[in-house]
């Protein structure tokens, strides 16, 4: 009674019954990661206000289109996988998940980091590689626990200084953008592995020069082997 998976090929809607089940804590209707499958689910019904108790809901690799504004009811939700859909928008609702600290959003069509996102105040996990966001709000600051924020695959020119602000970022992915220049301040996200640990930060497939000399001189020695080991590349 406290956790459910629905799978099958052919999946498009959820069955009403499930929302009778108040003790709900874990739901899945997600196909196996390896699979390659995708379910055929375009609408999250606004009756997933019922399950009040839930903590953790997978709804990767469906077809959805649009998330109801109810979901900010789920006040216990800590766990939101939704890549691989076709959302091109969040409710603002969303903000409203104050105990959510993961947050999947890759492969979607979102064109912009929502600012009701900006206010999950919980979250450490942020994924939203490969949509189309161009820009990222200054408001991006509030999320002070954020340790891994994904944008590969995006649109981006540039970065707005409030990411320097993350100081608990540990992994920053940005390869595949546009991006041409960081921010003076970047080398102030100390807890980032410039040098023993590569997979905790990415800028490959973007144009980019040399760092500003501030990044050089506030950020470990590491940064400046990684840009120029980079460049030669």
């Amino acid at each position: 009674k406290k956790k459910l998976k629905i799978s099958g090929r052919e999946l498009a809607s959820v069955p009403m019954q499930v929302f009778s089940l108040d003790q709900l804590q874990v739901l899945e209707m997600s196909p196996e990661r390896e699979s390659c499958l995708r379910y055929q689910m375009e609408l999250l019904p606004q009756e997933i206000s019922c399950l009040r108790n839930l903590t953790c809901l997978y709804v990767d690799s469906n077809n959805l289109k649009k998330i109801p504004a109810e979901i900010g009811t789920l006040s216990h939700l800590e766990r939101l996988t939704l890549s691989n859909n076709s959302l091109s928008s969040l409710p603002p609702e969303m903000g409203a998940l104050q105990r959510l600290h993961s947050l999947h959003l890759a492969n979607n069509s979102l064109t912009e980091l929502p600012a009701a996102l900006c206010q999950l105040r919980s979250l450490t996990f942020l994924d939203m590689s490969d949509n189309k966001i161009g820009t990222i709000p200054s408001s991006i600051r509030h999320l002070e626990k954020l340790e891994t924020l994904l944008l590969l695959f995006n649109s981006l020119e540039s970065l707005p200084e409030d990411v320097c602000l993350l100081r608990n970022l540990r992994t920053l992915w940005l390869g595949n953008n546009h991006l041409r220049s960081l921010p003076a301040s970047f080398g102030e996200l100390v807890n980032l592995d410039w040098g023993y640990n590569y997979c905790s930060c990415n800028f490959e497939g973007n144009p980019l020069e040399s760092p500003p000399p501030e990044v050089c001189s506030r950020g470990p020695e590491e940064i400046r082997d990684y840009f120029l080991s980079f460049r030669r590349a």
